[in-house]
C-alpha cells in the first residue's frame, strides 16, 4: 500500500475502502437485473424508472466517496521529468 515519508509525502498506490462504493453504479450495466415491465411507477415501466433511480444513486455514491476521501493526503511528489525531457520532437 502507500507509505508516508517523514516529510509528509505519500508515495505509492493509495487504496480507500470508500472507493468500493463506486462499484454500485456499475450494476446498471447488468441489464438482466432490471429488464422487466412490471412493477410500474406513475405509468413508467420498471426498466425506465429503475435506470433513473440508478442515476440518482450514482450521484449519491460519487458525492459520498468525494466527501469521505477529499481530505486524505495525495502524492505531492515532484515529477522526475521536465516538459523538455518529454518533448519527442526536440532533436538536440
Amino acid at each position: 500500500m502507500s507509505t508516508a515519508k517523514p516529510g509528509g509525502r505519500v508515495r505509492g498506490f493509495q487504496f480507500s475502502a470508500w472507493n468500493l462504493l463506486l462499484l454500485i453504479p456499475l450494476l446498471i450495466l447488468v441489464t438482466p437485473l432490471f429488464n422487466f415491465d412490471e412493477p410500474r411507477l406513475f405509468g413508467l415501466p420498471f426498466f425506465y424508472w429503475f435506470q433513473l433511480a440508478f442515476v440518482v444513486l450514482g450521484v449519491l455514491c460519487t458525492g459520498i466517496v468525494y466527501l469521505a476521501t477529499k481530505d486524505k493526503p495525495r502524492n505531492q511528489g515532484r515529477d522526475e521529468l521536465s516538459v523538455d525531457d518529454l518533448d519527442e520532437g526536440d532533436a538536440r
